[in-house]
């Protein structure tokens, strides 16, 4: 049936000739551009992460967890666009705290089981572990330089290590309770602690002794940081307040602000001025010093209490990891052209803590309505004291 085939040859041509005049009308689909977000996305963990470190050059994010695990992401604000580098488990108890070598080549780790590990970065190999670095477990670290190192542990012993020797040149014990935080002077001499005895020491690792204790303040001190210039040194603590250190005046506070945070478990600085606030109560606050302000909330990890926030080589994120076994991302980057005046406002009562970035307030929720900042809510008889303790310092 030569006429049947004809046709259907030509139905067929025809079909074509439509098919690819729709073709054209419609044109194959262009890739999607990748959307890109204003912060890197959530990390999800499978438990709880203590301790979170950036790299000090490029997009690499280290989280250490529980469950003595540590994960080296690469992160980007491409959706998308985090990878898993790799991960860890030489750890046999949780990890407590993580840190980059300055150069960027290794990545050190402390952990309850008193170890202390250095793992090369590219590959995650581990290049040395000191097995018994501590008779107790270790809760902190600090970088000092390419060399050396300072550790502290659960009874509140210092040790401060020397790379080039591979031991401690330096072993005190002056706190009573668990060292918190470390922080370093400019000069890399003069050592700051902080401890669950409520007291911050003061060690000169360059002439290997301890110098002093401050008086005991209320509460756990459990960060540390310094600021202005190293004219001033805060501490945060468990009371949720921020206390503050002259520098060679470390004997007493020279200043203190009472923050609407139940504790204040991690401090960093920012700027000269401010500095970022991580609370139990779930909220990173943005705090000026001198006068102490609350500036606003700059993120939230909703409900969860935070235990450690860290900020990016090129200050444009901050870190958080939490409770809910994430690590979010938040945008500082306007912080440092934020400036605050000795001009006091007087705010409305029960007004919301100010968002500062656009997660801030957990995708519209009003999440912050009972978040207040602790100045504008006083009794009368403490009104004028308070003021005069939040704004007594200058420099």
């Amino acid at each position: 049936m030569p006429g049947v085939s004809v046709n259907k040859d030509s139905d067929t041509e025809e079909d074509g000739e439509e098919n690819d005049e729709n073709e054209q009308d419609e044109e194959p689909d262009e890739p999607k551009e990748p959307k890109i977000r204003e912060t890197p996305e959530d990390i999800k963990f499978e438990a709880i992460v203590n301790t979170v470190a950036f790299h000090p050059t490029r997009d690499i994010l280290a989280a250490g967890d529980l469950d003595g695990d540590i994960y080296v992401h690469s992160y980007s604000c491409v959706e998308g666009g985090n990878k898993e580098l790799w991960s860890s488990g030489h750890h046999l108890k949780s990890c407590r705290e993580v840190a980059f070598s300055h150069d960027g080549e290794k990545l050190f780790s402390i952990s309850k089981d008193k170890s202390v590990h250095i793992m090369d970065v590219e590959g995650g190999k581990l290049v040395k572990r000191i097995s018994k670095a501590h008779s107790d477990p270790i809760n902190s670290m600090l970088l000092i330089d390419e060399n050396l190192f300072a550790t502290g542990d659960d009874s509140g012993t210092l040790k401060v290590w020397d790379l080039r020797r591979g031991t401690a040149f330096m072993e005190m014990k002056q706190h009573e309770e668990y060292i918190s935080g470390m922080a370093i002077d400019h000069d890399k001499k003069i050592l700051l602690t902080t401890s669950g005895d409520g007291t911050m020491g003061v060690f000169n690792i360059k002439r290997r002794r301890f110098d002093l204790l401050s008086e005991f303040q209320n509460g756990d001190l459990t960060s540390v940081a310094i600021m202005k210039r190293g004219k001033k040194v805060a501490c945060g603590s468990s009371e949720g307040m921020i206390y503050l250190f002259n520098w060679d005046g470390f004997g007493a506070t020279s200043d203190r602000f009472a923050v609407k945070a139940e504790s204040v478990d991690s401090i960093i600085p920012i700027t000269d001025s401010i500095l970022c606030a991580a609370s139990t109560d779930g909220v990173i606050r943005a705090i000026n010093l001198l006068p102490n302000r609350v500036i606003g909330s700059v993120g939230q990890h909703v409900g969860e209490p935070i235990e450690q926030i860290a900020k990016s080589y090129d200050g444009h994120f901050l870190a958080s990891c939490a409770h809910d076994q994430k690590v979010k991302f938040w945008d500082i980057s306007s912080l440092s052209a934020i400036t605050v005046s000795d001009y006091r406002r007087r705010k409305k009562k029960g007004g919301n803590l100010k968002s500062l970035s656009k997660k801030a307030f957990g995708g519209g929720d009003d999440f912050f309505s009972g978040l207040i900042e602790e100045t504008e809510i006083k009794k009368p008889e403490e009104k004028e004291e308070e003021e005069e303790d939040s704004d007594s310092g200058s420099d």
